[in-house]
């Protein structure tokens, strides 16, 4: 059985009978919330990730960053039923990216902007990391000599 304290390094009993807790050491237990605060932001981006790959879903997220709307209003624009577009709607919910709320029979969508704002922060750190890779690579072509220039077998014969 594998519990939180197992994994920070103390091996609780599988029946305890003494009700004091068991030391943890803080430092271990810090790390331990920190790779489980990244697992789930790594989770939470593969789900915006995952709901932004699909063109009708991006559509979604583009009209309701215009302002919420009925999922009637969010159906117009597309060639499909009704129960399609809803299926769109769950996965973009399930990821985060709309709420919904429910006023008799309409349902209103409305845009929720923290796991675009989530995904933007990781793909800025990768943009910086590759501009600077990029630029490191110009200025090591710009300082380096270039490659001679190779003969022409009509050169070499001569």
């Amino acid at each position: 059985m594998i519990t939180a304290e197992t994994a920070i390094g103390t091996t609780p009993t599988l029946i305890d009978t003494d009700p004091t807790p068991m030391p943890v050491d803080s430092g271990a237990a810090a790390r331990l919330q920190t790779v489980n605060q990244m697992v789930n932001c790594e989770a939470r981006l593969d789900r915006v990730f995952s709901a932004l790959s699909d063109p009708t879903r991006r559509a979604i997220v583009a009209r309701l960053a215009m302002g919420e709307s009925s999922v009637t209003g969010l159906a117009e624009p597309f060639d499909m039923s009704l129960p399609a577009v809803s299926k769109h709607l769950r996965v973009l919910e399930s990821a985060g990216l709309l709420t919904r709320d429910i006023e008799g029979r309409v349902h209103r969508c409305r845009l929720v902007a923290k796991p675009l704002s989530e995904a933007v922060v990781w793909l800025e750190t990768y943009r910086r990391f590759w501009e600077q890779q990029f630029d490191a690579l110009a200025n090591f072509l710009e300082t380096t000599d270039p490659a001679p220039k190779r003969r022409s077998r009509r050169q070499r014969r001569h």
